[in-house]
């Protein structure tokens, strides 16, 4: 009983509520006390506009949501929930602070006289509210267990509208011991040259939200973890990043980049960005990347990579076409494609059809 109790105790998460004027904030930033890492959320997705009302809210008196930090080893704070919020306020402060360019206010609806002011020519008394006025900060305690921290992250930011579900993965992953060294892998991988043109079909918008890094998580989960694969793709990828993180699965980063390298060589000098589209009744390639093809055509390319290495392109890209017009390939990958059955179902077509097999 006891040993529960214990066990319950070292899980709570630790906590501290501090407030933080702005001044502050920007000093500790200054200083390398409190890290924003704008690498892994785009920092600033916020309008001009949006930056400007939040600096005329501070002005108008009104409370500001709290941020999240979290406390690593050496004790230096990282933020990890209000990155638009404390960086839109930074900026305005001092840009250079933050290397982006000096922000002219604009939008704002009550305070007018702030539209096409900066920092520098509002008046001190103004100057002075903002730097002084205070921000909820809870600072997450590094004695905190490791698995409450990433859920805690995944949980704050999980159902808004600011991050992708990659970017929760990646900021999440950072909450957990070696999980720097997965992230920096599927960064690195996701800008791989061949990875880079041979999906060069996804458009920026996606690109912007991450959705080439998610490509990256999702071909590791297909080739080592396709079983437990249950219907939601976004739970498959959290559940199969998550063993990694917590070691429940073997995961040799040195093997698995190799073998991305060299899949991915070998799709590009086959197929090009055709790898993964739709073609049209002329046989041209068009529209996006098509994550069910993706899975398919990757799984193929590992499964049977001598077989395929030794097949011209002309030749590849010929049976590639007919395996995604086969009536077998539609039914897999049509409503209700995202089941184990049909899974597999599409892979198994596209392997016989680049082999030169029947898929009957």
């Amino acid at each position: 009983m006891n040993e529960r109790i214990e066990k319950n105790y070292e899980r709570e998460i630790r906590t501290t509520a501090v407030d933080f004027s702005f001044g502050e904030l920007l000093n500790l930033h200054k200083e390398k006390e409190i890290v924003i890492r704008p690498e892994y959320q785009r920092l600033f997705r916020w309008s001009t506009e949006q930056r400007s009302r939040l600096i005329e809210s501070i002005l108008m008196g009104l409370p500001i949501p709290p941020i999240f930090l979290i406390e690593n080893d050496g004790g230096v704070l990282e933020l990890i929930d209000g990155l638009q919020r404390t960086s839109s306020v930074l900026q305005f402060l001092d840009n250079e602070a933050i290397e982006q360019p000096e922000l002219t206010l604009n939008g704002c609806d009550f305070l007018t006289t702030l539209n096409g002011k900066t920092f520098r020519t509002i008046d001190v008394a103004s100057r002075l509210k903002i730097k002084r006025s205070p921000i909820r900060a809870t600072i997450i305690n590094k004695s905190g267990d490791a698995f409450v921290k990433y859920e805690l992250f995944k949980r704050l930011n999980t159902g808004g509208s600011l991050l992708s579900a990659q970017e929760i993965r990646n900021c999440s992953s950072r909450m957990i011991d070696g999980g720097t060294e997965f992230y920096e892998l599927i960064q690195r991988l996701s800008k791989d040259r061949n990875f880079s043109e041979s999906t060069s079909r996804l458009p920026d918008t996606s690109i912007e939200q991450r959705a080439n890094e998610e490509l990256v998580l999702r071909f590791f989960a297909l080739i080592n973890s396709r079983d437990t694969f249950k219907g939601n793709i976004e739970e498959w990828l959290d559940g199969y990043m998550e063993s990694i993180l917590f070691k429940k699965v073997k995961f040799d980063h040195n093997e698995m980049e190799k073998l991305f390298t060299k899949t991915f060589y070998l799709i590009n000098n086959k197929l090009k960005d055709q790898a993964f589209t739709r073609f049209n009744s002329h046989g041209e390639a068009t529209g996006r990347l098509a994550p069910a093809y993706f899975e398919a055509v990757c799984a193929s390319f590992v499964s049977d990579y001598s077989i395929i290495s030794n097949i011209k392109p002309c030749t590849l890209l010929s049976r590639l076409k007919n395996a995604f017009e086969s009536e077998n390939f539609k039914n897999a990958t049509g409503p209700g494609a995202n089941t184990i059955a049909k899974l597999h179902k599409r892979i198994d077509v596209v392997r016989r059809h680049l082999r030169g097999e029947s898929d009957a």
